[in-house]
């Protein structure tokens, strides 16, 4: 297995771990796996071609199908619902 899908492996492990973590605490380590993942995506599709690329990919859009949304309504200029945190009391 090559190093890139070693990592993507452990992306996907970190970004389910992220997932667990209470919403106001998710934001710093989910926007680096935000950032992070194009990048893997990338050298993915150059290293394994369009197949493994394509998984990668449609991984990746699953996971972050909701930021995704928001920014993409954000960007557009349509109307977004802002995410509830929760507050300590």
């Amino acid at each position: 297995m090559s190093l890139s899908l070693i990592f993507a492996c452990f992306w996907v492990l970190a970004a389910a771990g992220v997932a667990m973590l209470p919403m106001r605490r998710q934001y710093a380590p989910g926007l680096a796996l935000l950032v992070m993942a194009p990048v893997l995506i990338g050298v993915i599709f150059y290293e394994h071609g369009w197949l493994f690329g394509g998984v990668a990919l449609f991984g990746f859009l699953s996971m972050f199908r909701r930021p995704l949304m928001f920014f993409g309504r954000k960007a557009l200029d349509l109307p977004v619902q802002e995410p509830e945190v929760e507050h300590d009391t």
